[in-house]
């Protein structure tokens, strides 16, 4: 798309995430207790466990932190009980908002969520109106310059679902949710390490922005992602350079 950079804006939203680490461990540890509650303890047979301790061990989460969140999961350390909840809306000129939640009170939770979205713009919605312009994937972005044939090649041979070459030079590696962690070690393994890499809501149509709407936009989604029951925000929302 002329007007932005997916490179820009990854960059940017990689930096927005490295500037909030305070909350990145309590966060980690909400999503490894439900995914071993969901899945059982065992990593190997629980994909969203694995991905969950894999991005725990990429933030220098402590080993005892981690076997200790998949004990009050699986039931063998009290601890409180979190559900998921997600939470659909709009932002500044229509920009379609998912955001998932883990919390012990979904009424709390509704709440702050609707305040948000009405504090700063944004309309909430209800139970699936924007999910549908949404795909869950894994993504893989590799820098400008990277050798398109050779990380097909690779990716493809990973088991990767797609791989997409964008006008800013920076290539997408697309691959299903739970298949992300394996594509990703085939791709280092290959000599292929990833700028940035996550397991999201892609959207399938974006929405750019820019001025002052881009301003309000990021208000909305940083105050949404301020929450504490807040796992991850996802928008169809792009800013123009």
């Amino acid at each position: 798309m002329a007007g932005h950079s997916k490179w820009a804006n990854i960059q940017h939203r990689k930096g927005r995430q490295d500037a909030k680490r305070g909350k990145v461990f309590t966060k980690l540890i909400k999503e490894i207790t439900v995914a071993a509650k969901m899945g059982g303890g065992d990593p190997a047979m629980n994909p969203r466990l694995r991905l969950a301790i894999e991005k725990a061990k990429g933030e220098s989460m402590p080993k005892d932190n981690i076997d200790n969140a998949v004990k009050r999961g699986t039931g063998q350390l009290e601890g409180v009980s979190y559900e998921e909840a997600r939470y659909e809306g709009y932002g500044i000129g229509g920009a379609a908002v998912i955001v998932d939640c883990l919390t012990d009170n979904k009424v709390r939770t509704v709440a702050d969520v609707r305040h948000a979205f009405s504090k700063y713009g944004g309309n909430m919605g209800t139970d699936g109106c924007v999910a549908f312009q949404f795909k869950h994937c894994g993504q893989l972005m590799f820098a400008p310059g990277t050798d398109e044939d050779a990380l097909m090649e690779a990716a493809l041979e990973a088991g990767a679902d797609d791989v997409v070459s964008n006008d800013d030079g920076s290539i997408e590696v697309i691959t299903g949710p739970w298949e992300f962690t394996t594509v990703k070690e085939a791709l280092e393994r290959a000599g292929f390490k990833a700028e940035f890499g996550e397991v999201s809501m892609k959207p399938l149509n974006e929405s750019p922005l820019s001025g002052d709407d881009a301003v309000k936009m990021q208000k909305l989604l940083d105050a949404l992602e301020s929450l504490d029951d807040v796992q991850e925000v996802y928008s169809s929302a792009v800013f123009e350079d």
